[in-house]
């Protein structure tokens, strides 16, 4: 096995098997029995619950019959829908599959070597950032020789319902898998990177330019594998008028299984009077109850459409359950989408690949300000007593992609706590050489804010500039300890990790070097009125901020004489005496060229509002003044953990 794929409960599937196959006996699971504790902790299921094997059944029992397929699953009498939209979504995938029913040609049932099934199977998960493999015994719940919860429309075929098992035996029972989110179970199957879009909230419905551009972003993810299921949320006012009108089930999950923007040719664009269709196709996992509008089965659209047209098109349907929507019916209908992204990160791949990080993390409570690490979200006093990690943003803008995920709680519900709690994010744009832990805000930009929301997954893309970033998860209430893990990913590596020193470590060379006394932090804003340095009137000015033996540089500004910098820089000093330098210079192919400076105390004492410092030339701050001033902010505190 792959040291990659923990084992849950440290049960070892080819060893169990070969025991029971020497033994000649059938499996039977000590760690998920076939007792009532597996099936619930509070409501029992109706009716005498009967644990059997496939074949006591069946006379032939399969996992697969004629393949696996997005059709194969029904959902039973558990509130799970969103197990079995996420089920359907999986089945269109073969790579994704096949790493969820590992070796499924060895774990099938064979006629011919009988003796080599022992009542044994397994499955992989995505859990909490690790492949963990589920093993599970084959005897099934019935009621009057009939599954109860998740199975296939062909008698004979199993992988639903052992899949099902191996899933409930991960939450703790079968009745942990009532209520729950698409997007969850999908990441749990595939590692994928899951965003929520609110439909409503996003105004889909109306913006024509929004509806667009989800659509096309649908369609991507689609063609690259992704996986994408929807719902409509519960609202009792309008819950039955939603039933009655268009045959579409509130509160119920329902899997994506096609995107299509189709070209129309000349004899049906005079029909539909466009000359493209954005249509979905969507697929209820109870496998009956379809859209009844326009494209539904029976409608005057597909009766303007030949079959051959049909097939051209790519319009099929495969079974029952499956339905076409127009994409602006969708989001008329729809309350919610969740997407799931498979995020590539493949060096030989034909498509954009990403830079992974991934970091595991707590929120911990402790009552000493510099070691809780629960400290709520950015309303709180004590936002920044929470995991800080820093990265790096290379490009001169980069596009970033985070993922939030906290524990999956189901297993703690039978104690009343299997609630998700509120979570989100903060990004800071901070000092270009920060290395230490944030403690006030000062010059820091707040550039992003993630949703706050009980859901297990929160994610965020963003646009961020050149820079260096400080991310800070966090509860929405203040100690709350919890564990999490964080997902980053760009397009140039970004050297994600977490900030746990508060200041510069005291060790034994301090003694002979020297230890920080004073703590500054320097924003140079912009430059303004400074001397041309071509023949159109510009220039292309820099920063560099001196202290000590330490520099940072601002990126060049290209063909201006009035410059927006936005550099900033924290500097742990020795010696406060030396004054911190900030030089302004003009950027050339040759050789660059001075433009002026200006020498700063920087001392606690020291105005902390902007200021306007004029430039002046190399030397004192006597030095002559030369054209061109700089505006900026400067704070400074002999307490090392007050910045």
């Amino acid at each position: 096995m792959s040291s990659s794929v923990q084992l849950f409960r440290d049960q070892k599937y080819h060893e169990l098997k070969g025991q029971c196959i020497q033994q000649r006996r059938l499996f039977e699971d000590p760690e998920f029995p076939a007792s009532d504790e597996s099936l619930y902790y509070q409501r029992a299921p109706s009716g005498k619950v009967e644990w059997k094997r496939p074949k006591d059944l069946c006379e032939d029992p399969y996992l697969f019959v004629n393949g696996i397929s997005s059709h194969d699953l029904h959902q039973g009498i558990l509130g799970n829908c969103w197990f079995v939209a996420a089920c359907s979504c999986l089945a269109l995938r073969k790579t994704l599959w096949q790493q969820v029913i590992p070796d499924f040609e060895e774990q099938e049932w064979d006629p011919k070597t009988p003796e080599k099934y022992a009542g044994i199977f397994r499955f992989r998960f995505w859990c909490f950032g690790k492949w963990t493999e589920v093993v599970i015994d084959d005897l099934l719940p019935t009621v009057d020789g009939t599954l109860i919860y998740c199975h296939s429309n062909v008698k004979n075929e199993f992988w639903s319902a052992l899949l099902e098992k191996a899933y409930a035996k991960l939450a703790g029972s079968y009745e942990a898998l009532d209520g729950g989110s698409a997007a969850d179970a999908i990441v749990d199957f595939t590692g994928a990177v899951a965003e929520s879009v609110d439909l409503v909230q996003g105004k889909y419905s109306e913006v024509i330019s929004e509806q667009m551009k989800l659509f096309e972003e649908l369609l991507k993810v689609h063609k690259r594998g992704g996986l994408i299921s929807c719902f409509i949320a519960d609202s009792s006012a309008r819950a039955n008028e939603v039933q009655a009108k268009t045959g579409l089930v509130v509160g119920h999950a329902y899997s994506v299984t096609a995107v299509r923007k189709l070209n129309l040719g000349e004899r049906l664009t005079l029909f539909f009077k466009a000359e493209k269709l954005f249509m979905i196709r969507l697929r209820n996992p109870w496998g009956n109850r379809e859209w009844n509008g326009a494209w539904s089965d029976s409608s005057e659209e597909w009766k303007k459409v030949s079959n051959a047209e049909r097939k051209n098109l790519g319009l099929t349907m495969e079974n029952d359950g499956e339905f076409w929507m127009t994409f602006e019916d969708w989001c008329k209908n729809f309350t919610d989408v969740d997407i799931c992204r498979i995020v590539n990160t493949s060096c030989f791949s034909i498509h954009k690949t990403w830079e992974k990080r991934m970091m595991h993390g707590a929120w911990v409570k402790n009552s000493e300000p510099l070691l809780n690490r629960s400290g709520g979200c950015f309303d709180n006093e004590t936002f920044l007593q929470n995991p800080q990690y820093i990265f790096d943003v290379k490009k001169t803008e980069d596009k970033v992609l985070i993922s939030l995920q906290q524990e999956d709680r189901r297993r703690y519900k039978k104690e009343g706590k299997g609630d998700n709690i509120i979570i989100g994010f903060e990004i800071f744009k901070v000092e270009d050489n920060r290395s230490y832990r944030l403690h006030k805000l000062t010059v820091q930009d707040r550039v992003a804010t993630s949703p706050y929301i009980n859901t297990r997954n929160v994610f965020l893309k963003r646009i961020l500039k050149q820079g260096r970033y400080v991310l800070i998860p966090t509860t929405y209430l203040p100690g709350i300890a919890a564990k999490f893990i964080l997902r980053l990913f760009t397009d140039v590596p970004s050297k994600l990790r977490e900030l746990t020193a508060d200041k510069p470590k005291m060790t034994c060379w301090s003694l002979l070097r020297g230890y920080p006394r004073r703590v500054t932090q320097i924003k140079i804003q912009s430059a303004e009125g400074l001397q041309e340095q071509d023949g159109s009137g510009g220039a292309d000015p820099y920063v560099i901020i001196k202290c000590e033996k330490q520099k940072v540089r601002s990126p060049v500004q290209h063909n201006t004489t009035s410059a927006t910098f936005n550099t900033q820089a924290i500097f742990y000093r020795k010696n406060i005496d030396s004054p911190i330098i900030v030089q302004v210079w003009n950027s050339n192919i040759m050789c660059d060229q001075f433009l002026g400076q200006a020498l700063l105390a920087a001392s606690p004492s020291d105005p902390r509002e902007q200021q306007t410092l004029q430039l002046r030339g190399r030397g004192s701050q006597e030095a002559v003044e030369v054209p061109g001033h700089i505006t900026i902010k400067v704070f400074s505190s002999d307490d090392l953990v007050e910045l």
